[in-house]
């Protein structure tokens, strides 16, 4: 019984974990769409443009794994799941490359 309550638990922390994550690409796409962080060069462009594209790939991802996870397609058990291991560093590699974009933006070329 106790084993079947840890694994529930961890399968809750894993989803508001990528919940929590969501969130927060969700603000920094709202964060790069503001006029604030518009480029002014053309390799600041491209690097905008990736970046957006990187958001919107984590997005569709994002929405699969929430779809299967609510069609109970997804195992969750000991957190050892490929999609939402991806999920989980496809976010850290967004994070940090938004935060290089945002430092480039204070530097001159």
């Amino acid at each position: 019984m106790n084993h079947i309550t840890q694994n529930s638990v961890e399968e809750q922390e894993l989803l508001v974990r990528v919940e929590r994550n969501n969130r927060m690409i969700q603000r920094l796409s709202e964060k790069l769409s503001s006029y604030t962080y518009e480029p002014k060069c053309p390799q600041r462009f491209e690097k905008f443009y990736e970046l957006n594209k990187s958001i919107q790939n984590y997005k569709d991802l994002q929405k699969r794994v929430m779809s299967k996870i609510r069609q109970r397609k997804l195992d969750l058990k000991d957190g050892q799941n490929k999609d939402v291991e991806h999920l989980l560093q496809l976010f850290k590699k967004l994070e940090s490359d938004f935060a290089s974009y945002l430092f480039d933006l204070d530097r001159p070329l």
